[in-house]
């Protein structure tokens, strides 16, 4: 259950954040901002690139580099592919994962690792066997951690994680927006560098101004009301998020709603880009999670049972090329089913800001429901 009253008090928020998820959120723009300082800083604009790399491939622990990895993909378009590389291992702790290079990665690739951790020790192993097939190495990770030793022991780039002091208080959750932000930036600047994507820095400037008017809309101290990652929250509470993403941008953002929704709040919800998502899902929002179903006898004792779980569609929209939307088949089809639908659809910009915007007001969403969820 949602405690309504507890999103209207900033107090009371705060005080429940402690793992400063609220604060992440709300600082975004600030974190971009001090990443992409580090990342000049490290020499990414003094890169003297020799022709685009013929494929890309990300490592790194948990949903931070699945997302990391989804998103440049998807900003590289066909360019070089962009492939993560999954770990194995018995256990998700840093000393059990273990990573390895693809049979055909050579001289002609570049290895991205991306990790808030820095002291997985297959990591660094990666960094040595791709210093050895001759790859092109370059990571953002902790600083004077075992990775940034590795990464210059294989003459790569390192470029040091953008932090902030309350990171170290409790373990950081791959899906915190500090973190996304803090990974995601450099890789932005390097991969502009080699001409995969376009985000120079006046975009990433574009970018942290961007989520700083998000931050603004969607702050704590903004009454429900007129709050959309508020609403959004609370439209959510006893639902079943059925999440259908519109345009290249919307989609990983979609995924990241999902994944956020789980790791933070402790939420499973479903992720489908239209049109596809309109033939995928419609015996779920026909079926006992539609609105309108009664889950059992009427005349049952309702008193001690928690409210039953119900699909509701959010659907995250980027301006569709050409005008084809399949947005009106996407309402039709949810409020045939008596489905409660919210729309979230960016401010006009570039591609790197009107992701940021649909990343940004789901994250906001995602903690709210996290810190005003209750048993």
């Amino acid at each position: 259950m949602l405690d309504d009253s507890l999103l209207d008090t900033p107090e009371g928020l705060a005080e429940a954040d402690r793992r400063g998820l609220l604060r992440g959120a709300a600082e975004a723009g600030a974190r971009v901002r001090t990443a992409a300082r580090h990342a000049i800083e490290a020499g990414v604009q003094e890169l003297k690139p020799d022709g685009r790399p013929r494929a890309v491939l990300i490592a790194g622990p948990g949903v931070a580099a699945t997302h990391a990895a989804d998103l440049l993909g998807t900003l590289a378009g066909a360019g070089s592919p962009v492939t993560r590389l999954a770990p194995t291992g018995v256990a998700p702790a840093a000393g059990a994962l273990r990573w390895e290079l693809p049979g055909w990665a050579g001289s002609v690739d570049l290895l991205l690792i991306a990790t808030p951790d820095g002291t997985e020790p297959s990591l660094s192993l990666l960094t040595d066997q791709a210093y050895r097939r001759g790859c092109s190495v370059a990571a953002v990770a902790p600083a004077d951690t075992p990775l940034a030793e590795a990464v210059a022991g294989a003459h790569g780039l390192f470029v040091p994680m953008a932090t902030a002091p309350y990171d170290q208080d409790e373990p950081l959750a791959g899906s915190s927006p500090g973190v996304l932000w803090a990974l995601l930036t450099p890789l932005l600047a390097l991969l502009d560098r080699i001409g995969l994507v376009t985000a120079p820095p006046d975009a990433l400037d574009k970018v942290a101004d961007r989520l700083d008017h998000i931050a603004e809309r969607c702050g704590p101290a903004i009454a429900t009301y007129s709050n959309p990652a508020k609403t959004l929250a609370a439209e959510l509470a006893d639902a079943l998020p059925v999440i259908w993403t519109e345009g290249d941008s919307a989609g990983p953002a979609g995924r990241r709603f999902a994944a956020a929704l789980a790791e933070l709040a402790g939420r499973p919800a479903l992720a489908a880009e239209l049109p596809e998502a309109l033939a995928a899902h419609t015996a779920l929002l026909a079926g006992p999670l539609a609105a309108s179903a009664d889950p059992d006898d009427f005349f049952r004792d309702r008193v001690e049972e928690q409210p039953a779980l119900h699909a509701c569609v959010v659907l995250l929209r980027d301006r569709p090329l050409g005008g084809l939307t399949a947005a009106p088949a996407a309402r039709e089809l949810a409020l045939s089913h008596d489905t409660p639908i919210s729309e979230l659809e960016p401010e006009a910009g570039d591609e790197l800001e009107t992701l940021a915007e649909l990343i940004a007001v789901t994250d906001f969403a995602a903690v709210y429901l996290a810190l005003a969820s209750r048993a």
